[in-house]
């Protein structure tokens, strides 16, 4: 997002504070949060509406530290809120996209079988991808993999066409600047510390000298997605736990050994992708990430320790009955993160011609992952509804490519619960991404 657009977007009203009561106030001003406002401004464009961030600008956790795929829907339990939202917010991405030339790529995507017991996972991903309708998905043999991929290397594959590449922090700041012209405020650097009720408003209490006084609210917090509920007074009956996801990025000159994605079958137990080659929107190539325990829910380095975040996860029973289960998947997970050896020979499996020399150190990313006090984690979206209020309280991948889609879902909720009004009549379905 660049300053004109913060710029614009904070200073959409300068209005005495006892004029600023709101109809509806999002907390958190990720590519989810932006996406909700965006869809509630488009259908209700008298709302008084405002977004609040704690960061200094939006798109600064999830949204900002992805690789920028633009899923497909193939992994997900047919069905489930991801399949369904997933699929449809693919379509509502890249149309978004079109309208207001933000740049995209549908590179494509294969999900490599390197060995037999793979292959019945691998026909099982077709299955759900054929129920979930993502177009064009198709299995293929190893000679049709080696001209989709010329340098990838397996029994078999998955042919997912449709598959793309965006920036994100692009798309976020080309809602923000949207939203500002249509009046509705983003306050950044504002983090909200309590949540009270006074009488028919809702009362947002900020680190900055005003409080946010609304009618409704919606989180859309990420990270902090189940604390922001807690304050309110919803008891989800989840904890978000952060992982880490590592990345090393090819040098310059072997960014030729991969043309579009190149995935490993995933495991699927987990919500994991395991470590894989995704080709950005700049021309660089990412590899990876692995998935470790983060010490801090906005811990990008191995050196960060929230004692907050890191005593939550340490005290929660969940962990612990997880860890019990699922200790060896983890520790080989760790032994990725401080050795660059097994890191790349993960990634060989796929492309046998990669070397350690090929890969430099990229950034890492943060997943707010909830889990369960069973252990279990929670494998689908989780919008709970309150009494005046909306929390989206677990939205990992693929959140970002599904953000239009659960908008959608979030400002129904919002349409059949708060008391909004009539919504604006539209010319047709996508009209509001324009």
């Amino acid at each position: 997002m660049t300053a004109s657009h913060e710029e614009a977007a904070l200073s959409a009203h300068e209005t005495p504070e006892q004029d600023r009561r709101f109809d509806v106030a999002i907390v958190g001003g990720g590519i989810v949060g932006l996406a909700s406002a965006y869809r509630l401004t488009g259908l209700y464009p008298d709302l008084r509406v405002v977004v609040v961030e704690k960061e200094a600008a939006v798109a600064s956790h999830q949204t900002g530290h992805n690789s920028g795929v633009i899923h497909s829907g193939i992994y997900y339990r047919p069905g489930s809120e991801k399949a369904r939202m997933c699929v449809r917010g693919a379509e509502l991405m890249k149309e978004f996209c079109r309208r207001h030339a933000v740049p995209f790529e549908c590179c494509g995507k294969v999900v490599v079988a390197t060995e037999e017991d793979e292959l019945p996972v691998l026909e099982s991903l077709h299955e759900r991808a054929v129920a979930n309708g993502v177009p064009g998905v198709s299995l293929i043999d190893a000679d049709r993999l080696r001209e989709i991929e010329p340098h990838a290397a397996g029994r078999r594959a998955l042919h997912v066409p449709g598959a793309g590449i965006v920036d994100y922090r692009s798309v976020a700041g080309t809602i923000a600047r949207r939203l500002a012209e249509r009046g509705c405020e983003i306050r950044t650097g504002t983090l909200v510390r309590g949540i009270r009720r006074q009488g028919d408003e809702t009362v947002l209490e900020t680190t900055t000298r005003d409080a946010v006084r609304t009618r409704y609210m919606i989180g859309c917090a990420g990270l902090q997605s189940d604390r922001v509920a807690r304050l309110e007074g919803a008891r989800p009956e989840l904890r978000i736990v952060p992982f880490r996801g590592e990345y090393y990025e090819l040098e310059p000159a072997r960014r030729d050994l991969v043309k579009g994605l190149i995935y490993p079958v995933p495991d699927p137990r987990f919500p994991f992708l395991g470590v894989h080659f995704t080709r950005c929107i700049d021309g660089s190539v990412e590899a990876g990430p692995n998935a470790v325990l983060a010490l801090s829910r906005e811990g990008y380095r191995k050196t960060q320790v929230g004692l907050r975040d890191l005593a939550g996860v340490l005290a929660y029973p969940g962990f612990w009955r997880l860890a019990s289960r699922y200790w060896r998947t983890g520790l080989d997970e760790l032994t990725r993160s401080f050795s660059k050896g097994a890191f790349v020979k993960a990634l060989s499996r796929l492309v046998p011609e990669i070397r350690e020399r090929d890969l430099v150190t990229g950034g890492a990313g943060i997943r707010a992952q909830a889990l369960r006090p069973d252990g279990q984690l929670v494998d689908d979206f989780v919008i709970i509804d309150r009494p005046r209020a909306l929390h989206v309280c677990n939205a990992p991948s693929p959140a970002a490519t599904a953000s239009l889609a659960i908008a959608t879902e979030i400002v129904r909720r919002a349409s059949s619960s708060f008391d909004l009004g009539a919504p604006a009549a539209l010319e047709d379905e996508l009209a509001w991404l324009s």
